[in-house]
């Protein structure tokens, strides 16, 4: 059976469409089941009925015809238990619905398995068989199995607008909703240009032509591009290599002839399809034909098609890129952004991002913020293959997108804009204020930065030092490691902009969603595995190199601050501590005189919680990644749309770790911050204060918002509040809470939305 189940699996993933892959399951199940029936209901969002949507065995033509209320006949109640439903005779069960279209009549035993794909229902399979009998249990297994399959299917039909956003007919729906994760905060409201990646087939969309002369001329300049590459390729090689290997280049030669794959991809474009579309299709098609077939030579042949079809999307894409326009409010949107292809929208009309993958923390977000560009980034359910050209509303804050947004919901968001703008203005006037509570407090409001564009942006804002500076956003942007020499330059410039006031380094942190293009870590679980602290203690040699850079380019500055992420134990801190003093001996030695700057931990894994006491003594200070944190203690990767309601960082856990941490402090006589997401969120921060956190640390566009509701409350009434939220055994409830009692304070127009 397995065997049958994967070649099932991947006939269906080779489908061009959702309707075609639901063919290729009810006849491959009827067969592997030897079942005279199989069906398949989908739960249509729009009605709320199950539709026939494909079968092998009913008549055909009650596909699309016949539908039932979602609580209606057996398929319904296979739907409401969610579970399998096994009957020998289907007609004496009281649910039993009779649809006359459907010559279903002659067919006893029934097997109902419902379709599931994170936790709702999407549809139902079944099988039916004229003889009674209960179907056994390797038999309900294997539906079982397959549906699992089926869900992934329908999923992506999802993802690439075969459903979801769009109504059953294909029109697209107003006002329909994506969850994301926040990248950069802002509303933004424009056109989508989706961008593709470069030579990946499967990302290419459906598009309708209008001049198919045109269109099969641009597909035969490609052929001929792509011929006269091969050739050179061939003539380039022909020393190297044998005739017989040779002769795969005349092989590749022989299918772009038109009497092979290129009568194929003409017919497609006649039909209306864009010469990428037609490509895909039929590339597709002929890979998913070698790929099922037992020999291992047939299947080889499928990589050879592959890369013909690459070689040919290359020269289209190539073309397409140059007749790209961009609207004078563009929203980008692809797969997965780059900041090269920010780069390629003309100034002034960028305003938001879009990203299916990717994370809050990723490269293209961190550039998003020093930007200003509203971004959300893991919207997974995105049919970004059919948007572009479609009017979007990017909700930076929440983490929403909405395609084709109604009139009302525009100007819902027009409103939002104008009343940000205003509250910005407003906010603008605290930038050279302190930040103290009615009741005297006072607590230093810092900026995590990474780029030099957050040095102006910082600075605008009233930032009193930096928090947290992310030096492997230098090494990201380069094909090498910079050397010490030019991390020196870096360094200084930030050391430099923010002097007198502190800036915190934080040593090469790599690793889980961080790459580095020239030192890659390829593991089944990055962020269990060698990231932070523990790559930099492997390599003394990058280690050594870029304290000394941070000591020279603080000399006569004295205001760097280092500290030192993902630490887990004791011993990498004496370790690092070690390194660090031999660093500073070496630079002492060269003629450098600076003094040992403060040195500091991260608390960002549940091990460094509950070590707190230790590490303080150990070091300067201590910083709370709360980011880390928050996932490390819930088991919840952070940029996961799909787990992003169990991330929560006023999760009550959350609250308790960072009472540890904040005691360890004060027992110590030693500071404590906090450098994560949660000291931006100024509801957060009114729990950070009560806590008793000395510096606060967050991206600058949050700065002025924290500053203005810290300045409107007492330490005594953000100790009530922390009272509170300790009493609760709920993050939602924590939140909303809080949100509910500081509105009623009249402190509510800072608040971010609640989720």
């Amino acid at each position: 059976m397995l065997s049958t189940l994967r070649r099932i699996v991947q006939e269906v993933n080779s489908a061009k469409d959702l309707a075609t892959a639901l063919d290729i399951i009810v006849k491959r199940v009827r067969e592997a089941m030897e079942t005279h029936v199989c069906s398949v209901y989908l739960l249509n969002p729009d009605t709320d009925r199950y539709e026939l949507m494909a079968t092998e065995g009913l008549n055909k033509s009650a596909i699309g015809v016949v539908s039932l209320a979602s609580n209606e006949g057996l398929v319904g109640y296979v739907g409401v238990r969610e579970e399998p439903v096994n009957l020998e005779d289907a007609a004496s069960h009281p649910r039993f619905r009779y649809f006359a279209e459907t010559g279903e009549e002659r067919y006893t035993s029934f097997l109902g398995v419902p379709i599931i794909h994170h936790r709702r229902v999407m549809g139902v399979l079944v099988i039916q068989q004229k003889e009674r009998r209960l179907f056994d249990e390797v038999e309900e297994s294997f539906l079982v199995t397959m549906s699992a399959q089926l869900s992934g299917v329908i999923a992506h039909a999802e993802a690439t607008g075969a459903i979801r956003g769009l109504s059953w007919s294909g029109e697209v729906i107003q006002d329909t909703r994506f969850d994301a994760v926040p990248g950069a905060p802002g509303v933004a409201i424009g056109r989508a240009v989706v961008m593709l990646p470069p030579a990946d087939l499967k990302s290419v969309p459906d598009k309708e032509i209008k001049d198919v002369d045109a269109e099969i001329a641009l597909y035969r300049r490609a052929v001929e591009a792509v011929r006269a590459d091969i050739r050179q390729l061939a003539k380039k090689l022909s020393a190297q290599l044998r005739p017989e290997e040779l002769a795969l280049f005349d092989v590749y030669l022989m299918m772009l002839e038109d009497a092979s794959l290129g009568n194929e991809i003409i017919q497609g474009i006649r039909q209306g399809q864009w010469a990428q579309g037609a490509l895909r299709d039929v590339i597709s098609a002929h890979v998913g034909r070698f790929e099922v077939m037992d020999d291992p030579y047939l299947q080889e042949r499928a990589a050879d098609i592959k890369d013909l079809g690459r070689r040919l999307l290359a020269r289209l894409q190539e073309a397409d890129r140059q007749q790209l326009v961009f609207p004078k409010k563009t929203i980008l949107v692809a797969e997965e952004l780059t900041p090269s292809m920010l780069g390629e929208v003309p100034e002034g009309r960028l305003v938001g991002l879009v990203s299916v993958r990717g994370s809050g923390s990723s490269h293209v977000a961190i550039l998003a913020r020093a930007m200003g560009i509203p971004t959300v980034m893991g919207a997974l359910d995105l049919p970004y293959l059919r948007m572009d050209g479609m009017d979007l509303i990017v909700d930076g804050n929440a983490g929403e997108v909405y395609c084709n947004p109604s009139q009302e919901l525009r100007r819902h968001y027009r409103e939002l804009i104008r009343e940000e703008l205003e509250l910005s203005h407003g906010l603008a006037k605290l930038r050279d204020q302190p930040c103290v509570t009615l009741d005297g407090h006072r607590i230093p409001l810092w900026v995590n930065t990474g780029l030099y564009a957050d040095i102006a942006r910082s600075l605008d804002r009233g930032a009193e030092g930096v928090g947290l500076y992310r030096t492997e956003v230098p090494f990201m942007i380069q094909d090498r490691f910079p050397s010490e020499k030019e991390q020196q330059t870096i360094y200084r410039e930030q050391l430099q902009a923010f002097h007198p006031q502190p800036v915190t380094m934080r040593t090469l942190d790599i690793g889980g969603d961080k790459e580095l293009s020239y030192f890659p870590i390829k593991e089944d679980n990055p962020f269990l595995g060698w990231r932070g602290i523990r790559v930099t203690l492997d390599h003394p040699e990058i280690f050594l190199v870029q304290i000394r850079a941070m000591l020279k380019a603080s000399e006569g500055l004295e205001n760097l601050r280092i500290m030192l992420p993902m630490v887990s134990s004791v011993p990498e801190v004496e370790e690092a501590l070690h390194l660090i003093h031999r660093a500073h001996g070496e630079v002492q030695d060269e003629g450098c005189k600076v003094p040992m700057p403060p040195i500091g931990v991260m608390i960002e894994v549940p091990a460094a919680v509950y070590q707190a006491a230790e590490l303080v003594r150990m070091v300067d200070f201590l910083s709370v990644g709360t980011n880390d944190l928050t996932q490390y203690l819930l088991a919840v990767d952070r940029n996961n749309p799909r787990v992003a309601d169990l991330y929560h960082s006023f999760h009550p856990a959350v609250l308790k770790a960072l009472q540890l941490i904040a005691r360890a402090c004060r027992e110590a006589g030693k500071p404590m911050s906090v450098c994560g997401e949660m000291a931006g969120d100024p509801a957060a921060a009114v729990l950070l204060l009560a806590l008793g956190c000395d510096v606060l640390s967050m991206s600058a566009s949050s700065l002025p918002r924290v500053k203005w509701l810290l300045r409107q409350i007492s330490l005594d009434d953000a100790r009530a509040l922390l009272r509170d939220a300790l009493r609760e055994d709920n993050a939602y409830l924590v939140q909303s809470m809080l949100h509910l009692s500081l509105r009623n304070m009249g402190l509510g127009k800072v608040l971010q939305p609640l989720r």
